[in-house]
């Protein structure tokens, strides 16, 4: 075992072993598997096979797909974080990932222009998606080579609800951007890869390593099909899991 992830992972180790025992059981596997190494990015995550384990009161009525600004279905939801809008922002930060500028028209023209100059855009806009009635609360993303047309991004909504102990569920949509494109139906935008369970687990893999999970737990068949189209007419595969990370930050 590395021994730097091994300290890492020793508060999460704890933090599981004080949780609700069948809640723990999960926890603890899933730290110790990734301390042993055994995921990485693109691989599953450990977790439980089978079975829903019971977790935010927002689950109950969460949505299971964006929507687009004219009502189509957008990207899959597949990743959630329980945890404060500050707490969110700082394990997103610690990762790796860079909050995305809001769309205007200079962060407009800037993008474009950094597509076609091959420049880097670590905070470049992304379009707006709608779950819950209104667009993204919170967008992240994490640049790859030296153009905006590649990247690793996700899209949060915060929850009404909140939990026993007053945290919101941020539900999120975890995508690729392999390339931009003309779309039929959505214009100008990025086309993203199918495996989108890719960018979910290395989204959760880069929150462990940032030191400020708690752990995280899975729910099996949260979508009804294991494959679909976004708005662009983009298709997308997945093993209709989704994933919850119980932010724990050390104050």
């Amino acid at each position: 075992m590395n021994r730097r992830l091994a300290g890492l992972l020793m508060p999460v180790l704890c933090a599981a072993l004080r949780a609700a025992p069948v809640v723990s059981a999960v926890l603890v596997f899933c730290v110790l598997c990734v301390a042993a190494g055994i995921g990485v990015a693109g691989e599953p995550l450990p977790g439980a096979a089978e079975g829903t384990i019971e977790g935010h009161p927002a689950l109950a009525r969460a949505p299971r797909h964006t929507r687009t600004a004219k009502g189509r279905a957008g990207d899959a939801v597949n990743v959630a974080f329980v945890g404060s809008e500050e707490e969110l922002h700082c394990v997103l930060g610690s990762a790796g990932w860079y909050a995305a500028d809001p769309i205007t028209l200079r962060t407009s023209l800037r993008i474009a222009a950094d597509v076609v100059l091959h420049k880097p855009y670590p905070h470049a806009p992304v379009s707006d998606l709608y779950l819950w009635g209104r667009k993204e609360d919170a967008a992240f993303e994490q640049p790859v080579g030296d153009s905006p047309k590649q990247r690793h991004h996700v899209r949060f909504w915060r929850s009404q609800e909140v939990d026993a102990k007053s945290r919101p569920l941020w539900l999120g949509a975890a995508t690729y951007d392999e390339r931009v494109e003309l779309s039929r139906t959505a214009g100008i935008t990025h086309k993203i890869a199918p495996d989108i369970d890719r960018e979910r687990n290395k989204l959760v893999h880069d929150a462990i390593r940032s030191g400020h999970l708690d752990g995280y737990y899975w729910v099996d068949k949260f979508h009804e099909a294991a494959e679909g189209k976004n708005g662009g007419g983009d298709r997308y595969v997945t093993d209709r899991r989704l994933v919850i990370g119980v932010i724990g930050l050390r104050r």
